[in-house]
């Protein structure tokens, strides 16, 4: 709620901080940015302003996708909106104190306990922005937790997530960060295994990898423990439908980008990061876990069970400064994955990979080669005769956009595609781009 000052509040207020008006109050910020002029247009009637935006509305192109890299189009069911857009859950804000509401703590109460049932995990925060923010504050919970320097990941992260890491760490000069590379499209576990030293605190694998394919998670998960070090994965929540839970194969952090449980694209944002670990690390969890309990009356309560205060009232000692909980993309996470249940997710994420794998067929049967041999879930590497980039602009003016160009993020991969297929492409839409893709 706002309420505007009044004149006798605006001119008690510059008394107080000892400046005549406002103007003299922004005298130091340049009169060129201060009081821009603004060439607008006039003004419109509502019934001319729904004209004009149909008509920037038209200019707009649709395409059959098959971009994922990180941002994947799934369905979305219309109740997840119909019930997330409700004022009630539209306008709460961020509960930073215990005395939040009850409707907005139930929610992040109901996504915590979906999300551990989902990856098999005894712990979810609810306070990351995203996928890579989630991986970097659990590398820092790993690194708190074991005391060690070093913290490994593997090539086969997603770029940003790379990115956000070193972003996180390069004023940290205690903490030693140590890509290890891959080998035929998989971490080298090889090479895993000599960089296992003493010092390293996690190794961070992604499982499916940037490039698609499913890394052995349960043998990566093992050689570490024995080393002694932390194991932090990250997946893609949808396909854990069919794939091993990071609990099963014992991950100390688990963590993702929620954008694939009912929340759109967006043109990229904004993501959900979820944070999932082992109960014994509970304390070095940022941000919020909320619980239930009983109030005095006996009536069942939610109530913040955890918050890490340092992020609020002493910052030089915090572990995490994440304050959002992202709780509206939080809700249509829960609205969706309760909408679905545990077969209904069964299903989209078999779909997921039976549609992905029956175009990987069409493709080897048109000539195609597929770069990696390994298992996939819905993302796979496609080897073309030219650069990835002519391919892509050449199938946009047939209204297709044909995926990732991987030779922006890798030298020897740039006449290489990235190909996502989720449970929105019926067997046309792939026979369609198959078709598309002949002669290249």
């Amino acid at each position: 709620m706002f309420t505007s000052n009044t004149p006798e509040n605006e001119k008690e207020m510059l008394s107080k901080i000892g400046v005549s008006s406002i103007k003299e109050l922004f005298k130091s910020i340049p009169e060129n940015l201060l009081y821009p002029s603004f060439n607008l247009p006039a003004a419109l009637t509502e019934d001319a302003l729904h004209k004009h935006l149909h008509a920037l509305a038209e200019k707009n192109k649709s395409y059959l996708n098959f971009i994922g890299a990180g941002c994947e189009e799934h369905f979305i069911p219309a109740a997840v909106n119909a019930l997330s857009l409700r004022g009630e859950f539209l306008t709460a804000y961020t509960p930073y104190q215990a005395e939040a509401s009850q409707g907005t703590l139930q929610t992040i109460y109901e996504f915590q306990s979906s999300i551990c049932a989902l990856f098999n995990m005894d712990v979810c925060s609810a306070s990351h922005y995203d996928g890579a923010t989630a991986l970097a504050e659990a590398c820092l919970a790993a690194q708190r937790v074991s005391n060690k320097k070093k913290i490994l990941f593997s090539a086969g992260l997603h770029p940003h997530y790379k990115e956000v890491l070193h972003t996180y760490l390069k004023n940290v000069p205690e903490i030693v960060l140590q890509e290890v590379p891959l080998k035929d499209g998989l971490t080298d576990q090889n090479a895993l295994q000599t960089a296992l030293a003493e010092d390293v605190a996690c190794v961070a694998v992604a499982g499916p990898n940037f490039l698609g394919q499913l890394e052995p998670m349960q043998a990566l998960c093992d050689a570490t423990h024995q080393a002694g070090a932390l194991f932090v994965a990250v997946v893609n929540p949808l396909s854990l439908g069919v794939l091993q839970t990071p609990g099963e194969y014992g991950a100390d952090f688990a963590v993702a980008e929620g954008q694939s449980l009912g929340n759109a694209m967006h043109f990229g944002g904004p993501g959900l990061g979820i944070f999932t670990c082992k109960q014994a690390y509970v304390r070095q969890v940022p941000g919020r876990i909320v619980g239930i309990a009983k109030d005095k009356d006996g009536n069942r309560s939610f109530v913040l069970t955890l918050q890490a205060r340092e992020q609020h009232i002493r910052r030089e000692r915090a572990a995490s400064n994440i304050c959002s909980n992202e709780a509206l993309c939080a809700l249509n996470a829960v609205i969706y994955l309760t909408l679905l249940g545990p077969e209904g997710i069964k299903e989209v994420a078999s779909l997921n990979l039976s549609r992905a794998h029956e175009f990987k067929e069409m493709l080897v049967k048109n000539g195609h080669k597929i770069k990696f041999a390994g298992p996939f879930y819905n993302e796979f590497v496609v080897e073309v005769n030219t650069s990835a980039q002519e391919v892509i602009e050449k199938l946009e003016t047939q209204g297709i956009a044909a995926g990732y160009d991987l030779g922006q993020v890798c030298e020897n991969l740039k006449n290489c595609l990235l190909v996502c297929v989720t449970e929105t492409k019926s067997v046309e839409d792939l026979q369609k781009y198959a078709q598309a893709l002949r002669g290249f």
